[in-house]
Formats: C-alpha cells, structure tokens, sequence
C-alpha cells in the first residue's frame, strides 16, 4: 500500500483542511473493488459489488467520473448527477459487467460555497458512510440504503441485531444497478476541529463508532488516523477491502500568513465487496 501522506488546501481566510485517504485489499478479498477520490473540493469512497471485474469496474468508473467535475474546478450537485449518469452508461456498456447486480456505493462530501457560505454537503446512496466527529463526539451523517436499515427504521429489528444479519449485505440503492437515483444530500457547516471520516462499509464492518472515535482522539494528522484505523480493521479481521479518508478542519489564525498549498488529489485505488443490490 502507498505511504499515506496528509494534504492541505485553504479554504478561506478563517478555514483550512488537510486530510488523507488509504485503500487496502483486506485479508480475505482476492482483489479491491473499492476506489477513492481526495481531491479539493471532492472527497468521496466508492465500494464496487458484481461478479468477476464488475464492481472494480463500476467504482473506478464513477470515481474516474468525479475526478473529471473536479478538474473543470465546478463541483455542485447537479454536476455530480450528470458525471454519475455517465458512470451508469460507462458500466452498462464495459463488456465485462454483464451482471446486471454489478454496481457501486458512493459516499463523501464536497465543499460548497455558491451564496458566500462555506459548508460541505455530505452524499450518499448504498451503504458507505460519511462521519462527523465534533466536540468529541461521533455523529454518523449518511443514512445507509441497506434491507437492514429499513428493518431498523421500522423497528422490526434492533441496531444490536444489524450485526451478523443474513441481509447485511443487501443494499437498496447503488449506481450502476438501475436507473440513477439521485444521492442523498445534506448541509453541513464547517467548524474548526471538526473531522470527517468517509468510509466503505469495510472499515465499520471491524470498528465500532466508539473505535473510529477512539483513533481520532489519538491521532490529530490525518494520515496518521487513516493509519491508525487501517490497521485496526485489518487485525480486526479484514473481512472485505477498506477504504478510508479523513478530513480535518483547521481555524486559520488571522496572523498566520502562510498559505495553505493547494493539492490535487490524495489518491485512488479499486475492491472485491460481498455487497448485494436488492
């Protein structure tokens, strides 16, 4: 695996971040179907599910369409659906994703700025996740789109019972498998201190809330944190390929001059994932 680096960019004269991202096969998984994109305003975690090549195909696929709204330096919502639209077409075309379960989860955030308010907005569709950790407390922001989460919603089961269910795998939403559903979206203001992690389910599949909350009280830099937690899961067991970024926002002390280097991206990589759509 690559040496995990921190990156940094400046936001505003008040905001900075730096962050760093990791993707690792996992013990178990014959190859990563998991694919990563840390790139200023972008970061988002891809996890591929299909038979043979596909999900590796599906997730890089998306992912190498992201990379592309990030390059034209406009990044929105409706940018993002248009660039996901492609990736469906680009996976229904490729000649080795035949099966029509072949797909990818998407997850993360982007920084948006469009009224003079700095804010991320958070996205979402399977079952990956974006964390906020804030006032040392763990807050998950996505809502899976999973049979178990609606199990739990209906109260039907408890989150205790989530764990080792025989649908745990079954997710409701992904791209690639149908027609595109648009992602999930929410608001999110920035705050110095405040962390993101974003995550396939690889990595909450061997650490509990309370874990990821654990690495990041003990580890400040964000690639030490995606170190910390990388290896964590994977002595946990590294039941599927895992995929993490950290992003840490910094208040920007008005009498630091220095600036913050803009970056291009962390990172990317592809995963084998036992997810399933429904």
């Amino acid at each position: 695996m690559p040496e995990t680096t921190t990156q940094t960019h400046r936001v505003s004269d008040e905001l900075g971040l730096a962050w760093a991202g990791a993707t690792d096969r996992g013990r178990r998984r014959e190859n990563n179907q998991d694919a990563f994109l840390a790139s200023f305003p972008l970061f988002v975690v891809a996890d591929g599910m299909g038979g043979h090549a596909g999900g590796e195909i599906a997730s890089q696929s998306t992912v190498d369409r992201l990379r592309a709204v990030v390059d034209t330096g406009a990044v929105s919502t409706t940018a993002i659906e248009e660039a996901l639209g492609q990736a469906v077409a680009d996976i229904h075309d490729h000649p080795e994703t035949t099966d029509e379960g072949t797909g990818t989860t998407l997850t993360g955030a982007f920084i948006d700025n469009e009224d003079g308010t700095v804010r991320w907005v958070v996205l979402n569709i399977g079952d990956s996740r974006v964390y906020l950790a804030r006032d040392d407390r763990l807050v998950q922001v996505t809502v899976d789109h999973s049979v178990v989460q609606e199990l739990i919603a209906s109260g039907k089961i408890s989150p205790e019972e989530a764990d080792g269910h025989p649908y745990s795998n079954v997710i409701t939403r992904a791209v690639g498998a149908s027609e595109l559903i648009p992602p999930d979206y929410v608001a999110v203001d920035l705050q110095g201190g405040d962390r993101l992690v974003i995550c396939s389910d690889g990595l909450t599949k061997e650490l509990t809330d309370y874990g990821i909350l654990h690495f990041l009280r003990e580890n400040n830099d964000p690639a030490a944190a995606v170190d910390a937690m990388m290896e964590a899961a994977l002595e946990n067991g590294g039941r599927d390929n895992v995929t993490l970024i950290v992003v840490r926002v910094d208040a920007v002390d008005d009498a630091d001059t220095r600036a913050l280097p803009t970056v291009a991206e962390a990172g990317e990589s592809s995963s084998t994932d036992g997810d399933t759509a429904e």
